[in-house]
C-alpha cells in the first residue's frame, strides 16, 4: 500500500508531462493550444527554433496567428512582425512579448522598428485585435489577429528572440549571431509555405551599395579634390587650374545626382523606413550643389562690382557642400554597416587628402610671399586676381 502511495503521485506527474510535451514539441504540426485555438497552417521557421501558426480569412483579409518560440533566456522576450517594404528588421511592424516582473504572466505590445538604434513602442500600421501572450514550460507564445490590406496574400515576416528586458518594460538588444541575423523570410498565406526572399534581399542590398558608392565618390572624394585644385593649382598653373576644377566639380555633381536619384528610389520602396537625418542632409546637399553649378553660369568678370559678393556665395556654398558631404558619407556608412575596412579606407583617404592639403597650403604661402610681382611671368592670381596697395598678391581665399 505504501508503494502505491509513492507511485501514484509520480505517475500523475509523468502523465501531466506526457500531456503537455506533445502540445509544445519541436515541430509545429504537433503543437496544440488551449481555449480551442486551431489554425489551418503552420511552419517550423528555419532559425531560432521558432514556429508560426496561422489562418487567413481572405474575405476579411484577416490573419489570425500564433507565434511560438523559446526566448534566449527565461526572462527574455520573443518577437514576430511584418516588414511591409523590405526583408530585414528595419521598418518591421512588430509584436513583442515578455514576462511581467516577478512572475510567469505575460505582456505583449506593438513596436515599430525604425532603425537598428530606434525601437519605438507605438501602434503599428496594421489593426491588431485579440492580442495575447502565454508562457508554458519555457516557451513563449504570441496570439493575435491582424487586419491586412486587401489583396495582400504574401508578407515579409521577421522574428527574433532576446535575453533580457530593461526595467521589466522594454526589450533589450538581441544577439547578433548568424541565426539572429537570418530570422526572416516571405510567407505565402494561402499556400501555407515560406518562400525564399534571397534574390529580393540581395537586390535591395545591391541598390544600397550602389547608392553609397556613388555618393562617397561624388561628395566624399571628387568634390574635396576639386576644391583643392582651385585653391592650390592656380598658384602654379593658371588658367589650367580652372578647367581641372570645373571638370572635377561637374563630374562630382553628375555622379552625385545619380546617387541622389538612387536614394529617392530606395526611399520610395521603403515607406516603413525613415532615415530622417541622412535624407535631409542628402536633399540639402543636392540643393547646395545645384546652386554651386549655377555659379559657373552666373560668374561675373574679375573686375565686376558684384564679383566680391559672388566670391562669398561661391566659397560659402562650396565649403558647405564639402562639410555636409563628408558628414553624410559617414551617416550612410553607419546605416549600411559595411565591413569595417571600408570605413577605415575612407578615413585613410581623408587623412591623406588632409595631409596633402596642409603641405600644399604651406608651399603655396611660401611661394606667394617669396615671389615678387611679375617675376617669371607666371600668374599667381587667386579667383579675382586682386592685389593689395603694395602690389603684393592677396592671401588665398578659397
Amino acid at each position: 500500500m505504501a508503494l502505491f502511495q509513492t507511485l501514484i503521485p509520480a505517475l500523475c506527474t509523468l502523465s501531466l508531462l506526457f500531456q503537455i510535451q506533445p502540445s509544445y514539441s519541436a515541430t509545429c504540426t504537433s503543437q496544440k493550444f488551449g481555449r480551442n485555438r486551431i489554425f489551418q497552417h503552420c511552419n517550423d521557421l528555419p532559425q531560432l527554433n521558432s514556429h508560426i501558426h496561422w489562418t487567413y480569412d481572405s474575405s476579411k483579409s484577416a490573419l489570425s496567428l500564433a507565434f511560438v518560440a523559446f526566448p534566449a533566456r527565461p526572462d527574455g522576450w520573443i518577437a514576430w512582425g511584418i516588414n511591409p517594404n523590405g526583408t530585414g528588421m528595419i521598418g518591421t511592424q512588430a509584436l513583442i512579448a515578455f514576462k511581467k516582473p516577478g512572475g510567469d504572466s505575460m505582456i505583449v505590445k506593438t513596436f515599430r522598428l525604425n532603425s537598428y538604434k530606434s525601437v519605438e513602442q507605438a501602434e503599428i500600421m496594421y489593426d491588431v485585435s485579440r492580442l495575447e501572450a502565454e508562457y508554458h514550460g519555457g516557451l513563449m507564445m504570441i496570439f493575435a489577429t491582424i487586419n491586412l490590406p486587401n489583396g495582400m496574400t504574401t508578407l515579409n515576416q521577421v522574428w527574433q528572440v532576446g535575453a533580457s528586458v530593461m526595467n521589466g518594460t522594454f526589450p533589450a538588444i538581441h544577439a547578433f549571431q548568424p541565426e539572429n541575423l537570418s530570422s526572416k523570410d516571405k510567407l505565402d498565406l494561402r499556400k501555407g509555405q515560406s518562400l525564399t526572399s534571397t534574390s529580393q534581399e540581395n537586390s535591395g542590398l545591391r541598390s544600397k551599395q550602389i547608392h553609397g558608392a556613388l555618393n562617397t565618390v561624388s561628395w566624399g572624394m571628387l568634390f574635396p579634390i576639386g576644391i583643392m585644385m582651385a585653391r592650390y593649382l592656380r598658384t602654379f598653373a593658371d588658367p589650367a587650374w580652372f578647367y581641372v576644377h570645373i571638370s572635377c566639380q561637374m563630374s562630382s555633381y553628375i555622379v552625385g545626382v545619380a546617387g541622389w536619384a538612387t536614394g529617392l528610389k530606395l526611399g520610395s520602396q521603403s515607406k516603413g523606413v525613415e532615415y530622417t537625418i541622412h535624407r535631409d542632409f542628402g536633399i540639402t546637399l543636392f540643393c547646395l550643389a545645384t546652386l554651386q553649378i549655377l555659379a559657373l553660369f552666373l560668374r561675373p568678370k574679375r573686375d565686376h562690382k558684384y564679383r566680391f559678393y559672388w566670391n562669398i556665395y561661391h566659397h560659402g556654398v562650396g565649403y558647405g557642400v564639402l562639410v555636409l558631404g563628408i558628414i553624410n558619407v559617414f551617416k550612410g556608412l553607419e546605416m549600411l554597416d559595411p565591413p569595417k575596412k571600408w570605413k577605415l579606407a575612407y578615413i585613410f583617404f581623408l587623412a591623406v587628402l588632409g595631409g596633402i592639403a596642409i603641405s600644399l597650403e604651406v608651399i603655396t604661402w611660401i611661394v606667394i610671399l617669396r615671389r615678387k610681382p611679375g617675376k617669371s611671368g607666371i600668374s599667381i592670381r587667386l579667383y579675382d586676381g586682386q592685389k593689395d596697395s603694395n602690389g603684393r598678391q592677396q592671401p588665398l581665399t578659397s
